[in-house]
């Protein structure tokens, strides 16, 4: 949808309709015909940007043309090469090995691979005998979690993917150049989080409606629907709230040990402050329609804890059966893949058989079980597995001991490198304190490997928000 005016109050102005966009794109593009981009400002730095169109087939030499020219270190890419079976934008890169793009030489030298991001990094270099055949590093960020409709469920992934746009774009590099496929709508709303972020640092104040109405007149239709407006500010309202939660590994334990002292103003010491503030994590029980009908009632341990519609593994459906097709279990990102994990219950004599029907149908290879048969002297479940049976953890408090689960993670995962990445099914009884944990361990740790980060309060925020209550307690 297209907004049916600008943010500039009453004055009207009549949008550009996206399929005559490209017609748009020939007038306005001056320099040769082919190439539309414009510069844009941050909140304070002059030309920080280049907003530019997806690059097409016979588009994509003057793109890198424009990479070189403008001395950028990085590419900021918001679209999927195909979204809803139509081509979005061009891969104007190669998987491997190199490829000359007109008059520039581009070898792919690393590639990661997150949950929400790719980072790719290239080596470009000018063909030209114009005695500037120095290569240059240039790295794409290539956001791959925007939805084919609308905006990112949580704005948690976009911030994370600014920060680490900022944190690798050089000093001395020239203007960033983010592009989604037209160069506007997710561009826009793109450049404009990063803007108000920084001028709600240097202001302790927002202003996106007037932010918004310059870069219009810049380039019409940036922040192209009012759902794209509203995620500006569900971002600037997430960070406003929790802040920068992220940590460098070295200072993990000078921040523990201010996190277990209360000061003088404060009950509380800093650890539980920030454990309070994930009860900000609403519930959305208007997402748990098919856990809340009746036959699927009596398939879950603790009613309050069962699958989010959104993210709920579906099984197949048992012909001529109702309701065959649920599980109370939920699909839960990992660090460098979606759906990495299968959170659940412990089966229930009535529900192990679509516990195995899960195991069989989703090709699960590990299964982490991380509760008793019996605790309380009341049966949990049969036993079920054996392989990556975890016993050294109460039903009430944490494991004693903390290498143990270390251990069990990396075994898991060595595992996983050896069958396949299909989801690992990981339960206690009711799928959420141990299961939360266990998850959330497995997913910080595995940052710190990659990158010498961690953020305990966004992993686990992330949990709450695909399964309720996971990591139930401080302790």
């Amino acid at each position: 949808m297209l907004l049916s005016r600008s943010p500039s109050g009453p004055k009207k102005y009549f949008p550009i309709p996206v399929e005559h966009l490209e017609e748009e794109i020939r007038i306005r593009s001056a320099d040769d015909g082919k190439r539309f981009r414009e510069e844009f400002n941050g909140y304070k730095e002059k030309n920080k940007f280049i907003a530019a169109q997806g690059p097409k087939q016979e588009t994509v030499n003057d793109f890198w043309r424009m990479i070189w020219e403008q001395k950028s270190a990085i590419i900021v890419m918001l679209t999927n090469l195909k979204e809803r079976k139509e081509d979005k934008c061009y891969q104007y890169w190669p998987d491997q090995g190199c490829w000359t793009y007109g008059n520039i030489r581009v070898s792919v030298e690393d590639s990661i691979v997150l949950v929400d991001y790719t980072i790719r990094k290239f080596c470009i270099q000018s063909q030209l005998h114009d005695g500037s055949k120095v290569p240059r590093l240039v790295t794409q960020l290539h956001f791959t979690s925007w939805p084919d409709f609308g905006v990112p469920f949580t704005p948690i992934g976009m911030l994370k993917f600014l920060k680490k746009v900022k944190t690798l774009n050089p000093s001395h590099a020239g203007p960033i150049v983010v592009h989604c496929s037209a160069g506007v709508g997710r561009t826009g709303t793109f450049i404009v989080i990063d803007a108000i972020l920084d001028m709600m640092h240097a202001e302790q104040r927002v202003d996106v409606f007037e932010f918004v109405t310059r870069i219009r007149n810049q380039r019409p239709q940036m922040v192209q629907t009012d759902m794209q407006y509203s995620f500006i500010y569900q971002a600037l309202l997430e960070y406003y709230l929790y802040g920068d939660t992220e940590l460098d590994v070295s200072s993990l334990e000078k921040h523990l040990q201010a996190s277990h002292t209360t000061t003088p103003h404060l009950v509380k010491t800093g650890l539980e402050e920030e454990f309070k503030k994930l009860t900000n994590v609403r519930i959305m029980k208007e997402n748990m329609r098919t856990g809340n009908l009746p036959a699927n009632m009596k398939k879950a341990r603790v009613i309050q804890i069962i699958p989010y519609d959104f993210n709920r593994v579906i099984l197949s459906m048992k012909r001529g059966q109702e309701y065959t097709d649920y599980i109370n279990a939920s699909f839960i990102d990992g660090y460098r893949q979606k759906d990495y994990f299968i959170a659940t219950q412990g089966p229930l004599p009535h529900t192990v058989e679509d516990f195995w029907r899960m195991v069989w149908e989703w090709k699960c290879h590990t299964i982490v079980m991380l509760t008793e048969v019996q605790e309380r002297e009341q049966e949990k479940q049969s036993r079920l597995v054996r392989q990556f049976h975890f016993h050294g953890w109460p039903e009430i408090g944490i494991s004693a001991e903390g290498k143990g689960m270390i251990d069990l993670i990396a075994a898991v995962q060595k595992q996983q490198q050896q069958t396949g990445n299909h989801p690992i099914t990981v339960h206690c009884s009711a799928g959420a304190g141990r299961t939360g944990t266990f998850i959330a361990l497995s997913n910080v740790l595995e940052r710190v490997k990659a990158e010498g980060l961690l953020d305990v309060f966004q992993a686990v925020k992330s949990l709450r928000m695909q399964r309720p209550h996971m990591v139930q307690t401080l302790v």
